[in-house]
């Protein structure tokens, strides 16, 4: 009987005793990911700084080095302020220096990667002030914009800003956000004059200086 010839092995079954043979690697899906916030300051004076720090954290782990940015919404949707990397444990720290003045809607934003899905998270509004000199008035009687002056009525008098601007004011940490209704103050030094009940919301005196963004 002749022999048979054995059948030459596979090429992957020749590899070295003791060497597994390579297969492609597997990627795990994107975790999912969130922003957390410890401690904000959205309130400044002009040219001051804004400032947020916080987490960006995932189901597993956390890595260094991904992307956090700071965004406004302005007229043309939103657009990035200030942008930072993430530190150990996914912590970061954002600043913004406020060369101008604004009040508009601010988000945290993380665009995604190869690891972690896209978040963000809405932070309130950003209110960038200038001082300006203010006094009050009440009583009744018709407004330069329209309508009456009532003790409920909210708003404020300047000479030169269009009826309708709306403007935030802050004083000693209490901020209201209100329209132009009338015209005045007529007094050297004063930008505004509150309203009855716009002088009650903020705990205003009788004269002094406001945070303005108007």
């Amino acid at each position: 009987m002749v022999p048979v010839p054995a059948t030459p092995a596979p090429a992957q079954a020749l590899a070295p005793p003791g060497i597994l043979a390579s297969s492609p690697a597997i990627l795990a899906p994107p975790q999912h990911t969130s922003l957390r916030v410890r401690r904000s300051r959205l309130n400044v004076l002009e040219d001051g700084r804004a400032t947020i720090t916080g987490t960006l954290r995932e189901a597993h782990r956390s890595r260094p080095g991904r992307k956090v940015v700071l965004q406004g919404l302005g007229r043309h949707g939103w657009s990035t302020l200030a942008t930072t990397r993430t530190g150990p444990l996914g912590s970061f720290s954002l600043r913004y220096r406020a060369r101008r003045l604004i009040s508009e809607r601010v988000r945290l934003r993380f665009a995604g990667d190869s690891y972690g899905r896209p978040a963000h998270m809405p932070l309130g509004r950003l209110n960038v002030y200038r001082l300006a000199g203010a006094s009050w008035y009440g009583g009744g009687g018709g407004l330069a914009c329209g309508g009456s002056l009532t003790s409920s009525t909210l708003g404020v008098a300047n000479k030169t800003l269009p009826c309708g601007t709306m403007i935030t004011l802050r004083y000693q940490g209490r901020s209201v956000r209100v329209p132009v209704i009338d015209r005045g103050p007529y007094v050297a030094g004063r930008e505004f004059d509150l309203t009855e009940a716009t002088k009650r919301a903020l705990g205003f005196g009788d004269t002094g200086q406001v945070w303005s963004t108007g």
